[in-house]
């Protein structure tokens, strides 16, 4: 991956002009999904101090945090790292988890199969 390239995280924005909910980042042909992104979180606290015209302006807190790809996660973790990696997240054991998956599944299937 080039040193250049910089992620940007992008919502798709619909006619009514109402965002989705889940972000996507448009990655060029020549790079590579990041393995994990960087994210400040941006909170104020109650706080004001005077700003350049000595208008109150809110004081902002910045904290970073990291987001890592869980399928790299999976592809590099034994089966019982990667479910406390699931655990520490508030996520169902893998193979929980795909066995509801497949449930939602064949029951979305009987139900296009018989309308």
């Amino acid at each position: 991956m080039s040193s250049n390239w910089i992620p940007e995280i992008m919502y798709e924005e619909s006619e009514d002009g109402e965002s989705s909910n889940i972000p996507f980042i448009m990655v060029p042909q020549s790079e590579l999904m990041p393995k994990m992104v960087f994210i400040f979180e941006s909170r104020e606290t109650g706080e004001f101090e005077p700003g350049l015209e000595g208008e109150e302006v809110p004081v902002v807190q910045w904290d970073l945090h990291q987001y890592a790809d869980m399928a790299v996660l999976k592809q590099n973790m034994s089966p019982i790292e990667y479910d406390n990696v699931r655990f520490a997240l508030g996520l169902e054991p893998l193979i929980t988890a795909l066995s509801k998956g497949t449930k939602i599944t064949d029951r979305i299937r009987d139900k296009v199969n018989t309308d």
